[in-house]
């Protein structure tokens, strides 16, 4: 259980962060490309550990 809540938090902010760099360097196609995929991979994890811990 430890693991999935480490793993909430984890995904939370790996999500946050992504987001937050992607709105600050908005100008650049390179960065968007590399922080849209970092969002987009914190909140997969943040869902996966979100379903574990549900089940």
């Amino acid at each position: 259980m430890t693991v999935k809540v480490i793993g909430l938090i984890i995904g939370i902010l790996i999500s946050c962060f992504g987001i937050y760099y992607l709105v600050k360097e908005k100008n650049d196609s390179e960065s968007k490309k590399i922080y849209s995929i970092a969002s987009a991979l914190g909140i997969i994890i943040f869902t996966i550990c979100l379903v574990l811990l549900i089940l």
